[in-house]
């Protein structure tokens, strides 16, 4: 296999990719240390927005992984780290429970939100909260997306995940809701930034076509697919996006890099 160009610094997808659910990939921990090992600055991203930042750092430990937190760039961070560049904003967070701990310095209100933050709320969603919202939309309130994943993957089958009800909301309203985190190129920079290098030198492994790999290659990135986790080749088929490399599992990834 020829080793993509230049590649000098690595941003690997976690669920699909290193694990699903409470499982860990066949061989994931040996390559990420192997890809640490050599030098090679690493990230680890994620759009999950189920944990805060410290219940997914204690869970990736618990899976085996050796990451520093400052390794670990989630699109909640990502869009805590916006809402606080505002002036003292007033939002209303749909977001986990276990989430909503990271944005609690944050003011908030279900009637008088100026921004609408929208992560995982599993089977609380409604048509009286999609309702709420709506309202809070109609009455000049922006929309922000954690992300708007179409699916994942999860221990027990595919899962629809929140980016049906993104779409529902921007239709009825008129409006677009910001994207924090995979495919925008905002996420990926912040990535980019944090190890100090250009987009055309670092790699993006991921399950989601779209998201990981397209998102990726729209910021400059080279995108590799790998098929695990959420990965179905109708849907890669499908897909607009073509990666720069598909491989079955991260276990090739060291071949693919000549480490």
């Amino acid at each position: 296999m020829n080793a993509p160009p230049i590649i000098k610094g690595m941003l690997f997808d976690l669920d699909g990719v290193l694990y699903v659910g409470s499982q860990v990939i066949d061989g994931s921990i040996e390559v990420v240390n192997k890809v640490r090992a050599s030098g090679m600055p690493c990230r680890f991203i994620t759009n999950t927005s189920t944990l805060s930042l410290a219940s997914l750092e204690r869970k990736i430990k618990a899976l085996g992984f050796d990451i520093p937190r400052h390794e670990i760039i989630s699109a909640p961070q990502a869009a805590l780290l916006y809402l606080s560049g505002k002036n003292d904003p007033v939002c209303r967070l749909l977001l986990a429970d276990d989430v909503k701990q990271d944005f609690s310095e944050l003011r908030q209100s279900d009637t008088d939100a100026q921004f609408i933050v929208i992560g995982d709320i599993g089977d609380r969603w409604s048509y009286s909260l999609l309702n709420e919202v709506f309202n809070n939309l109609m009455n000049g309130a922006r929309l922000i997306a954690i992300h708007k994943n179409r699916f994942w993957q999860t221990e027990n089958g595919l899962q629809m995940d929140i980016g049906g009800f993104i779409e529902a909301l921007e239709y009825t309203s008129s409006t677009h809701a910001m994207i924090i985190g995979k495919p925008a190129p905002a996420f990926f920079q912040m990535a980019l930034s944090s190890m100090g290098l250009a987009a055309q030198d670092v790699a993006i492994i991921g399950d989601d076509i779209d998201a990981d790999v397209g998102g990726g290659q729209n910021a400059g990135l080279q995108g590799i697919l790998v098929k695990t986790g959420k990965y179905r080749q109708s849907h890669a088929e499908k897909s607009n996006v073509l990666p720069y490399y598909v491989i079955n599992s991260i276990k090739e990834l060291p071949n693919l890099l000549r480490l």
